[in-house]
């Protein structure tokens, strides 16, 4: 559900507060926990460090951005595929029918 249009965007106040202090361009990491922080088209080209619940991922901010959550940008979870022991064994049958394709496409112009 989104925010009441009479409150207007949740923007942390000490993060824009860091920002303002800093020069435009400037790459220096401004760290913050706070996710739900919306974008503004004040933070653009600076680097935040958005914490993602272990370490603080760097995330430069481009115009496309703004309106969006820190916290999108920043993903609390580790994908590890889908599938399980099926996928990987197709996905190995794969890499070596890869290879050997390879290896037949190199040895055959060597023939002629």
């Amino acid at each position: 559900m989104s925010r009441s249009l009479k409150k207007g965007p949740y923007i942390n106040e000490r993060l824009m507060k860091k920002i303002s202090n800093l020069k435009t361009g400037d790459k220096t990491v401004i760290k913050t926990w706070d996710r739900s922080s919306t974008i503004t088209p004040e933070m653009v080209g600076f680097v935040i460090g958005v914490h993602n619940g272990r370490v603080h991922t760097p995330v430069t901010i481009v115009e496309n951005m703004v309106g969006h959550k820190l916290g999108e940008f920043s993903p609390t979870r580790k994908f590890t595929g889908h599938g399980g022991k099926m996928a990987k064994e197709q996905a190995q049958a794969a890499v070596t029918k890869s290879a050997g394709d390879t290896k037949k496409a190199q040895a055959a112009p060597a023939k002629k």
